[in-house]
């Protein structure tokens, strides 16, 4: 069986940096995501990889879609034997969490949330039907907000900590059939999304916030995600990755 990814989320930052990784090892990719395919950052993007990835518009919050979507990666490639829910949205506004919007809620836990789950039920549901010959697994990109408060952003540590859950939940349904599911808790890492506060975090990184000292890139991740995809860790079948530099662990 060819090695097909599913990567949301994978035309930037953390996703680019795990296709990246896929491609490398010899992965055939789909990335999806809500972007037009004719944007800059997707055509930059795709020209790293040639007919090695593909590019296909999906807004992961549109659960209908989805069906659609997986039937034109398996027409471009053949059946997902990777799935990495990497696609997120932040707090669209941070601030006192007694002040939190309900509208604000429910657009980031469509996607963090009910998205991921309801794109992996598809996938899962698709693996189940397809026999296999090789090792296949789905991968959630949490943060480590799934675990550590942000008051300023209720809405989006929520979502982390039910997608953990959500990892957990899969692995256990799927264990039996041989798939391995995985949470990867990325923690402060060097993306376009926290250009805006990089200078705010680098002497807090360098003090001491982060045991390793510097900031996570998004090829740190990638490279978990590819021993994930390959079977290298299946007996740890459900485990939670932290992918933080060591950030998450509690210290006097």
């Amino acid at each position: 069986m060819s090695k097909i990814a599913l990567v949301t989320g994978g035309q930037q930052g953390i996703g680019l940096g795990i296709v990246e990784q896929l491609v490398a090892a010899n992965y055939r990719v789909a990335i999806a995501s809500r972007s037009p395919g004719d944007t800059p950052i997707v055509q930059s993007a795709l020209a790293k990889f040639g007919s090695a990835a593909r590019y296909f518009q999906h807004d992961v919050a549109e659960i209908g879609h989805v069906p659609a979507l997986l039937n034109r990666v398996e027409e471009a490639f053949g059946p997902v034997t990777t799935l990495v829910s990497n696609a997120g949205v932040g707090a669209p506004v941070r601030g006192d969490m007694l002040d939190l919007a309900p509208e604000n809620w429910d657009f980031v836990l469509n996607v963090n949330l009910r998205g991921a789950f309801f794109l992996a039920q598809a996938v899962a549901k698709r693996m189940l039907a397809t026999p296999a010959d090789s090792y296949r697994s789905i991968s959630f990109i949490t943060s480590v907000s799934a675990a550590m408060v942000s008051t300023e952003r209720a809405e989006y540590c929520v979502s982390k900590a039910g997608a953990a859950m959500m990892s957990e939940l899969f692995a256990v349904r799927l264990a039996p059939h041989g798939i391995g599911v995985f949470e990867l808790r990325p923690g402060i890492i060097e993306t376009e999304m926290t250009a805006g506060v990089r200078d705010k975090y680098t002497a807090r990184i360098e003090d001491g916030l982060v045991p390793a000292r510097r900031w996570g890139l998004p090829q740190d991740i990638g490279e978990i995600v590819l021993a994930v995809a390959e079977g290298q860790m299946r007996f740890a079948n459900g485990a939670c990755i932290p992918v933080d530099g060591g950030l998450s662990i509690a210290r006097l």
